[in-house]
Parts: C-alpha cells; sequence; structure tokens
C-alpha cells in the first residue's frame, strides 16, 4: 500500500469531514465503534497524559500554544489536531514532528482488518485510533488532543485528561450542536470528566452559565479566564505581540508574568491566557513547568494560516476564520494591526456555513470582493457565493479558482490595500501554497 491509497482508504470511509452529518446523535456519531477499536489496540491511550481542548473558536491556537509549552518543559510531546491545512500527516505529531508517510501507510495497514470488524466506522474515528495507537509506542509524556467536532460524541472523548480546555464558543455547525450557544455549551462541555479540573476561556454569559452548571454537578474544580486569570496586552508589530498575566483569583501564580508570542490579534491573547491556565493546572499536578521555559514554548509556537502574513508588499493576510463570529474577531484584529487599511476580500466557505454573517462580519473593512471555491467536496460554489453576497448587499467578482482569484486581487487592489483570504481552511491552504510558489520558497506539501 502507498501512502496516498492509504489516505484514500480513510476516506472511502464514512467520512463526515468531506459529507455533511445530517445528525449529531448517537446513531451517526457514537463512541462504543473507537472504544471498540482501541480495546483490540491494547487501550493504548491509557498509556499517557493528556490535555483535552474544545471549543468553537480557537481550539487549535490553544492547543498548539500549550503543546510548544510542555515540549520546551523537556517533555515527549503529542498534538492531534483536525482538520490539517495542507498534508494530513500535520494531525498526528510527536515532539513536534509530523507522522512520517511509511508510519501512515503502516498504521493503516495494521488497522485495516480490525475496521472490518467495527460496522460502521468513521474515517474521524480510524484516524483518531491510529493517532492515540502511534503515541503509545512513540512513548509520549502527555498529549494534547484538539476535540474534532462538538465533544460529548467526538471520538476524542474516549481520553480520560488530566485537564479540559474549552476555548471561546459561539454558533457553529447549528443544525448538528443546538440553535443556541447554551446549546452549543452542552455539546462541547461533554468532555468535562467528574473531577477533572476544567479550564474556560471568556464566554458568553448562557454558555458560561452551562458550564459552570457541567462542572458543578461532575465535581470538576473550574477556572475561568477573565476571571480568574486576566491579561493585558502590552505592544504589538507584525511579527509577534507582547502581553502580561496575572491570576484575580488568589491561587498559586507562578506562570504569572510578561510573554511574547508569534501569533497575531488579540483574540490570540485570550488564547494563551487559556493556554497559560491550563498550564498552571498540571503543575500542581506534579508536571515541571517553569516560567521562563514557559515563556520560550509559547514564544516558540507555530501556527500557520491564522492571521498570516503571507506577503508584505503587497499585503497579504490569510486567516482560517469559517463562521461569523471569527469573522467579526478578524475585523476587529485587521482594524486594530493595520487602522484605516480597506481590504481586496477573496472568500470561500463551505456549503454549510453561515455564508452571509461571515460577509456581514467582514464587509466594514472591505472595498472588493472575488468570490472562489476552494478544492474540497463541501466548498460552495462561487455562483452560490456570489448569491449569498448580493442578498446582503454587496456584488462579487466570481473566479473559478484560488489562483484566479489572487491574481484578480493582485490587480484590482490600490496601493494602499491589502489583500486578505479568509472564510475556509482550505482556501488559506491553497493561498499559502500560491504564494510559496510566487515567491520562490520551497513547495508545500498538499495531500487535499
Amino acid at each position: 500500500m502507498t501512502y496516498r491509497e492509504a489516505i484514500e482508504y480513510l476516506h472511502s470511509l464514512t467520512d463526515y469531514e468531506k459529507k455533511r452529518i445530517e445528525r449529531y446523535t448517537p446513531e451517526t456519531l457514537d463512541l462504543s465503534r473507537i472504544e471498540l477499536l482501541l480495546a483490540m489496540l491494547g487501550n493504548p491511550h491509557q498509556a499517557y497524559a493528556s490535555v483535552h481542548v474544545a471549543g468553537t473558536k480557537g481550539k487549535g491556537s490553544t492547543a498548539a500554544l500549550i503543546e510548544s509549552a510542555l515540549r520546551a518543559a523537556g517533555y515527549r510531546t503529542a498534538l492531534y489536531i483536525s482538520p490539517h491545512l495542507h498534508t494530513f500527516r500535520e494531525r498526528i505529531r510527536v515532539a513536534g514532528e509530523l507522522v512520517s508517510r511509511q508510519e501512515v501507510v503502516s498504521l493503516v495497514e495494521e488497522l485495516r482488518p480490525l475496521i472490518a470488524r467495527v460496522p460502521g466506522v468513521t474515517t474521524f474515528e480510524v484516524i483518531t485510533a491510529m493517532a492515540l495507537t502511534f503515541f503509545a509506542r512513540q512513548e509520549v509524556e502527555i498529549l494534547v488532543a484538539e476535540v474534532g467536532l462538538g465533544g460529548r460524541l467526538d471520538a476524542t472523548n474516549v481520553l480520560s485528561p488530566q485537564v479540559a480546555v474549552i476555548t471561546s464558543l459561539s454558533l457553529d455547525h447549528t443544525y448538528l450542536l443546538g440553535e443556541t450557544v447554551a446549546d452549543i455549551a452542552a455539546e462541547k462541555g461533554g468532555i468535562i470528566k467528574p473531577a477533572v479540573p476544567v479550564v474556560s476561556a471568556p464566554q458568553q454569559a448562557e454558555a458560561a452559565q452551562v458550564l459552570q452548571e457541567i462542572s458543578r454537578s461532575r465535581q470538576s474544580p473550574l477556572v475561568m479566564v477573565g476571571e480568574d486569570w486576566v491579561w493585558e496586552g502590552r505592544s504589538f508589530d507584525l511579527d509577534r505581540q507582547c502581553f502580561v498575566v496575572r491570576r484575580e483569583d488568589g491561587g498559586a501564580d507562578s506562570l504569572a508574568g510578561e510573554y511574547e508570542i508569534p501569533l497575531l490579534g488579540h483574540h490570540q491573547l485570550e488564547n494563551a491566557t487559556t493556554a497559560l491556565a491550563t498550564l498552571q493546572v498540571l503543575q500542581g499536578q506534579g508536571f515541571d513547568l517553569p516560567r521562563p521555559v514557559v515563556a520560550a514554548g509559547l514564544r516558540q509556537v507555530e501556527w500557520p494560516g491564522r492571521m498570516e502574513i503571507l506577503n508584505r508588499d503587497p499585503l497579504v493576510v490569510a486567516d482560517c476564520a469559517h463562521n461569523p463570529y471569527s469573522a467579526q474577531v478578524l475585523r476587529q484584529a485587521l482594524e486594530e494591526w493595520f487602522p484605516g487599511r480597506r481590504w481586496v476580500l477573496v472568500f470561500g466557505a463551505s456549503a454549510d456555513k453561515d455564508i452571509a454573517g461571515m460577509l456581514q462580519g467582514m464587509m466594514p473593512v472591505v472595498d472588493y470582493l472575488i468570490v472562489a471555491r476552494s478544492d474540497h467536496p463541501r466548498a460552495a460554489a462561487p455562483v452560490s457565493l456570489a448569491d449569498v453576497a448580493a442578498s446582503v448587499g454587496w456584488g462579487a467578482e466570481v473566479a473559478v479558482s484560488l489562483p484566479r482569484a489572487m491574481q484578480r486581487a493582485l490587480l484590482v487592489a490600490n496601493a494602499d490595500d491589502g489583500i486578505l483570504v479568509t472564510g475556509s481552511i482550505f482556501l488559506v491552504a491553497e493561498a499559502r501554497v500560491f504564494w510559496a510558489d510566487r515567491n520562490g520558497q520551497p513547495p508545500l506539501e498538499n495531500d487535499h
């Protein structure tokens, strides 16, 4: 079996990343399937400690920050994320290194006969079982795992973590997770385990109430960032931002102090403070996490595609914002980092997203809109995107592909304009490939 054949086999299973889930219920997502797979593999996920991260916005950044700090402190770490930006191998990492192609093939070949014994098993469940098995064999000490979808029924919820983390919650996947933020909080809060500490980013009142009720009912100590931990931005430029965090609840605060991260946007300070609150919980459990080492880990984190500057002249920014809330957060960050600048927006999104809401979130800073389709089965057709744009009062130029959209953006942008690519992780991935090629950088691996 080749690497390409292994990836094709995984996607030949029930693949809810490429096919829309109609119901978020035990009939479609059922932990018993991955539990059976893992039991046949010797329950590898019980061999190491873990941190479990759920949320609507910022869970990937927060997971990356936590893992980078733990690795800087000398722990053999694992990071499990989804979806990937360029290559499937990004999803499964040990000590900062991506799983190799041959290791992917070997894992698929090993699991294939077991998969045949688990009716209805999904692509994500199999990938999760692969990752959890690989991590055990690599003798990792601690895993930082990002939830795939929701929380309660997600395949990663087989973990019994040292701490559960809930990042910012807002409306997304409403047809699956619920029509209100409280509904979504209930699903995301499904990762909270009895007596296991919980760290929550700042939440809307109704979401905070749900998380507090779940934590109380399960006797899980809850740390609320924004209340128990607070931060203050100090300075920023196009490469990094500095901030100070302190603890407000009177608890031990050995990780309070000044930090620097290479991630842009005020929202990343919230994610970094959430990561620090999580690391403080781990420190209280015996993990050796000196503040200078943690600071080095945050300073060295790599998490591309999040308000990433792909080019400076002309200015090109890419961000994986994919719902109205994240689009508004991105717009606010652009207004702060680039005051007064107008943007040519290259936009694409999955067909099941709130496209109108995203466009409305971005339009206050946009002068020209180009819509394009990423190379992904769930991507909305450009003509459909243009129709939605028209429904909210905007005309859109239709491009047949991301490269054509970028070429048009370069032609129509004024000297003082910026070019912004957003709406989909898949569109951002293509933009990164386009600019790497245009700037003569080494080609980016691309599995999409």
